[in-house]
């Protein structure tokens, strides 16, 4: 006699775990989701309505015609553009051959330089502040796109996430390579990087996502218009006579967070599978 085996699932009983792990789920997307609730509310109803919620209220997309118009958007998308491009290539060149030399190389010294890596990944960003200040002052680039970008070209996760993907490839495959007589560069760029794929685009949201929001840095080593990115731009909003337009602050908020949100909404599938796939959890 057959006997129907019920496992757990859509139809099925779950664990407790899983009840909360939803809980936790829906709360975190309730903390997340409703200032962009409000941010939408906001932006497309007149600023009398903008802290005050009616059904009846008029809608209207002046303020994000009065956003575009009160700051040089075209100029800040292209800062923005320019500085999350020119980091995310450098770092990734940067951190796949040290995350390769690491993983795969032996050479004096290499466990403490990669213990040096680690110890970088401890200190916050902020601390540096000053030095890197000094530093592109020292170089003559302050108030560029370039300075904001250079303290970020080399990225201590970038080489540990690597470094800890490239040591999951089997060697077997490098030899092999090598037997058809592959130089060690064609090693690295037909063997070890087409397999850290899901690996290269989990690190690459990340990157990109972190440096188009960076506020503090770039607002410190740029003072001019042709230098600053969307997040620096935007303080121009709360610096009025006027008082605060919260309708115009949160349609220009949108506008700067729009690229990477319609990215998000339409390649949110690759985006979860490759973080799945690279071991991000």
């Amino acid at each position: 006699m057959n006997a129907s085996v019920k496992t757990p699932g859509r139809n099925g009983p779950r664990q407790p775990g899983a009840w909360l792990d939803t809980l936790g789920a829906w709360l975190l997307g309730i903390v997340w989701v409703l200032p962009l609730l409000y941010a939408l509310w906001a932006a497309v109803h007149p600023p009398a309505y903008a802290t005050r919620f009616d059904l009846f209220a008029p809608w209207t997309l002046d303020n994000f015609t009065r956003a575009w118009e009160a700051a040089p958007f075209p100029r800040y998308y292209l800062n923005t553009f320019l500085l999350v491009t020119m980091v995310l290539v450098a770092q990734l060149v940067l951190s796949t051959m040290a995350g390769y030399a690491f993983a795969r190389l032996e050479f004096r010294g290499r466990e403490l330089l990669f213990l040096l890596v680690l110890l970088q990944l401890m200190v916050m960003p902020d601390v540096l502040i000053v030095e890197n200040y000094r530093t592109m002052s020292w170089l003559g680039v302050r108030d560029t796109v370039f300075a904001i970008a250079l303290p970020y070209f080399a990225s201590a996760f970038g080489i540990f996430l690597l470094r800890q993907t490239f040591k999951t490839i089997p060697r077997e495959l490098e030899e092999a390579a090598r037997v058809e007589g592959a130089s060690a560069l064609q090693v690295l760029l037909k063997v070890y990087v087409p397999l850290g794929k899901p690996t290269y685009i989990a690190y690459g949201l990340v990157s990109v996502s972190y440096h188009w929001n960076n506020f503090l840095w770039p607002l410190i080593i740029t003072n001019s218009v042709e230098a600053r990115p969307l997040t620096v731009g935007l303080q121009v909003f709360s610096s009025t006579d006027q008082g605060i337009d919260w309708s115009v602050i949160t349609a220009a908020t949108l506008l700067s967070a729009a690229p990477l949100l319609v990215a998000f909404l339409l390649f949110q599938r690759q985006f979860v599978q490759s973080f799945l796939r690279a071991g991000i959890r």
